[in-house]
């Protein structure tokens, strides 16, 4: 009876490591990600429990069956997307530093709130079902994630507050008034839009709000926030 060389088996197991190791290919990638675009849009809709994957597939233009081989069920889709969206809105809240310019960076902090509401307008009102449902999904995730990082933003406030660079004020419900402003534009874009005789806000209305909130902020803070 033969057996394998030393070199063969190597080689096998090498290709075989290689092969669970190895990522999951463009191609799935841009699968996944076009289905997890299509849903975010259907559970923004619909919320969790009147969301189908029927109407998913519909979106995406994949089957059920075919879904249910990327994501093997309709929680672990979901799951999939709030981790997509929490995923893009932290990284807008790491960008604090207390040794950078405090005015520079509350102004791009603003800026890049309302950019995100806007760039993904069914991931804030996603996220706003899910926290009106009381969070049953994504409740952990705000307690382990949003909340350190909630707090060294406070902590940057606060330590630019004691070197006087900004008034202090109550920098978490600071936080959480930028938040609901900003994401405000985006939930109730319809009605504002209603009420400005318009069919849709326009890039100069949302300007308008950031320019107004920077104002707001600034004048809350006692600090320049011009430019």
């Amino acid at each position: 009876m033969s057996s394998a060389s030393p070199s063969s088996t190597a080689s096998a197991d090498s290709s075989s490591g290689y092969s669970l190791l190895r990522g999951p290919s463009a191609a799935r990638l841009r699968k996944q990600n076009h289905i997890l675009s299509c849903a975010e849009e259907v559970f923004a809709r619909d919320g969790f429990e009147g969301a189908s994957l029927e109407a998913i597939g519909a979106a995406s233009g994949f089957s059920r069956h075919n879904l249910l081989y990327y994501y093997p069920s309709k929680e672990a889709l979901y799951q999939a997307v709030l981790e997509s969206l929490l995923d893009d809105w932290l990284v807008h809240m790491t960008d604090l530093s207390k040794d950078g310019d405090p005015r520079q960076q509350i102004r791009e902090y603003i800026r890049a709130k309302f950019a995100f509401s806007r760039n993904r307008p069914f991931a804030s009102q996603l996220f706003t079902k899910e926290m009106i449902a009381g969070a049953p999904f994504a409740g952990a995730a705000v307690r382990e994630r949003i909340a350190p990082l909630l707090a060294a933003n406070v902590a940057v406030f606060e330590y630019w507050a004691t070197q006087g660079l900004i008034a202090r004020v109550d920098f978490t419900h600071l936080m959480f008034t930028i938040w609901a402003l900003t994401q405000g534009y985006v939930d109730q874009r319809t009605q504002f839009a209603l009420l400005l005789g318009q069919s849709q806000l326009e890039p100069t209305d949302y300007l308008a709000a950031e320019t107004l909130l920077v104002q707001m902020i600034a004048a809350t803070l006692k600090v320049d926030l011009a430019g």
